[in-house]
């Protein structure tokens, strides 16, 4: 680093404010610490008062760019030494315990046995010397699994091996994994799908059961696939006959249900949608005993051909689900907590699920615009509960006449 004439205190002082005349240049840190030790000797910084110090440390600092303490640092081996040295600085190091061969050895074992666990792998080495004496595993005999994992990431071992993965598919961020939080409140649906079987390599139709925790409300549907094209349109039409508002959408982790539509759908409702959990399996218990109690004991096990889809979701709309929402009475649980702490589940209450909707408090808060409970009432009284279910029943059978 130079400069191209020697400069005084008070330019020094100038400079500090502004460098626009000065000009600098340094190469290396030897060069500069020699420009700090001439700047020094040339200045007679050890005669100089506390303020000129400071200024030609602030001098320093600005020309070389270094902070105030490092230059300090540098000053101070000058005022002991009589010249600036970049200090050699030795950290210390530990002794390789594994060698490069250790680490080839490795890589050899994680080949042959397609890159196993560290427990597994450390036995594997373990077994090499004292089941099998075999010297060259002396040294990794006794490594632990955390260390194998560290010699798998070095360099050496990378040299050696190169390891391929195949892509892993990434999580689904569409829906909580958590159960719904109902809070005695109408409008959480829990949503499952049953196949109504395949013949000669072709797919039946599929049925949609959604049914409300708080009052059992259940809406049932059909779909000729499971694929958004035909789900979204049939879920909006199912979500529209329920008469209270949505709150919340409980799927299983299925890609009919775990998908941009279904969120979309969801999203314009307001409503959240969460997802079953793992090892957790009553999480969706509702909607699946309503699959044996609705769909199976009605529909069959049989085959039944997709293009049917549209008749029975006909059939669904127009007769089955208000048979089974005003006229079909299911048991209505009632937990009871004793002194251990241990949750009882009875059934002493069977209603319909408008007399369990009926019952509630805030229910005409929560009902949908434009429904009202005189609506409702209406519905449920305009024919009695066996003159619904023979209705029902005959539509049914024309149903199945069509499709057999």
């Amino acid at each position: 680093m130079k400069t191209e004439r020697s400069i005084s205190l008070d330019q020094i002082r100038e400079f500090v404010g502004s460098s626009t005349e000065i000009e600098f240049e340094a190469h290396n840190k030897k060069e500069k610490y020699e420009w700090i030790r001439t700047t020094l000797v040339e200045h007679s910084y050890h005669r100089q008062g506390k303020a000129d110090k400071g200024l030609v440390r602030k001098y320093i600092a600005k020309m070389t760019g270094s902070s105030i303490a490092q230059v300090t640092r540098l000053i101070k081996q000058y005022l002991e030494t009589g010249k600036i040295e970049q200090r050699q600085t030795r950290r210390r190091t530990f002794p390789r315990r594994y060698t490069v061969e250790d680490i080839e050895l490795l890589a050899k074992v994680d080949e042959a046995h397609e890159t196993l666990s560290g427990p597994a792998t450390k036995t594997i080495l373990y077994r090499g010397l004292y089941e099998y004496k075999d010297p060259t595993y002396k040294r990794l005999a006794n490594i632990s699994v955390a260390h194998i994992y560290n010699l798998r990431a070095t360099a050496a071992y990378r040299r050696r091996r190169v390891v391929f993965q195949k892509t892993k598919p990434t999580s689904v961020s569409i829906g909580e994994r958590r159960k719904p939080e109902t809070k005695g409140r109408p409008g959480f649906i829990r949503v499952d799908t049953v196949h109504q079987g395949d013949r000669d390599g072709n797919k039946g139709v599929y049925h949609i059961t959604a049914v409300d925790e708080e009052t059992q409300w259940t809406v049932l549907g059909s779909v000729e696939r499971i694929s958004e094209a035909h789900m979204i349109p049939v879920l909006e039409q199912m979500l529209e006959e329920f008469p209270f508002t949505i709150l919340g959408f409980h799927s299983d982790n299925g890609s009919e249900y775990i998908n941009q539509g279904v969120m979309v759908l969801l999203k314009k409702l307001m409503a959240e949608q969460t997802k079953s959990r793992p090892r957790h399996t009553n999480d969706n218990g509702l909607v699946e005993s309503k699959n044996a109690a609705l769909v199976r004991k009605h529909m069959g096990y049989g085959y039944i051909a997709a293009r049917h889809a549209p008749a029975i979701n006909k059939f669904y709309r127009d007769y089955f689900n208000p048979y089974v929402n005003f006229h079909r009475p299911c048991a209505v649980p009632e937990k009871t907590t004793n002194k251990k702490g241990k949750e009882k589940v009875t059934y002493n209450w069977y209603a319909t699920p408008w007399e369990i909707l009926r019952q509630l408090s805030d229910v005409a808060r929560r009902l949908k615009p434009g429904v009202t409970l005189e609506s409702l009432t209406r519905l449920a009284k305009s024919m009695s509960d066996t003159a619904a279910a023979q209705l029902m029943q005959l539509e049914k059978q024309r149903l199945f006449q069509t499709i057999s």
